[in-house]
């Protein structure tokens, strides 16, 4: 499984999740994308409030497929080269515990401990 995670690039906390996801990608199977990079909502068809809300997992034909924890699962899974995570999530339960868990992490994003947001990082990486 190979994918696109599309990211919040101003956010530190974002950021350094999606630093992590990285280190375990050891295959290169996950592309990780800040959707300020000019063009990204058009080409995948979401809005910015949407991509603002939650992280998205675009699968490997280019279709949104998840957003929030399950694109967070999504991207864990092609990282470790496993369905491990997902099949996790999907367990009854699990899929509330874990959306409601991303709900509060995301609103209180900016209050969590983080890096250099990426479109700081990465000059012109960022509309």
């Amino acid at each position: 499984m190979r994918g696109t995670l599309l990211f919040d690039g101003r956010c530190g906390f974002c950021t350094r999740s999606r630093d992590l996801l990285a280190r375990v990608d050891r295959h290169h199977r996950v592309e990780t994308v800040p959707y300020q990079h000019p063009g990204t909502p058009d080409r995948y068809g979401l809005t910015e409030q949407q991509l603002a809300r939650a992280v998205w997992w675009i699968d490997e034909a280019g279709t949104p497929r998840a957003s929030a924890a399950e694109a967070a699962n999504y991207a864990l899974s092609a990282a470790l080269g496993t369905t491990l995570p997902l099949r996790f999530y999907r367990l009854p339960g699990i899929r509330w515990l874990q959306e409601a868990l991303y709900r509060w992490v995301s609103n209180n994003r900016q209050r969590l401990p983080g890096t250099t947001p990426w479109c700081e990082r990465e000059p012109g990486t960022c509309g």
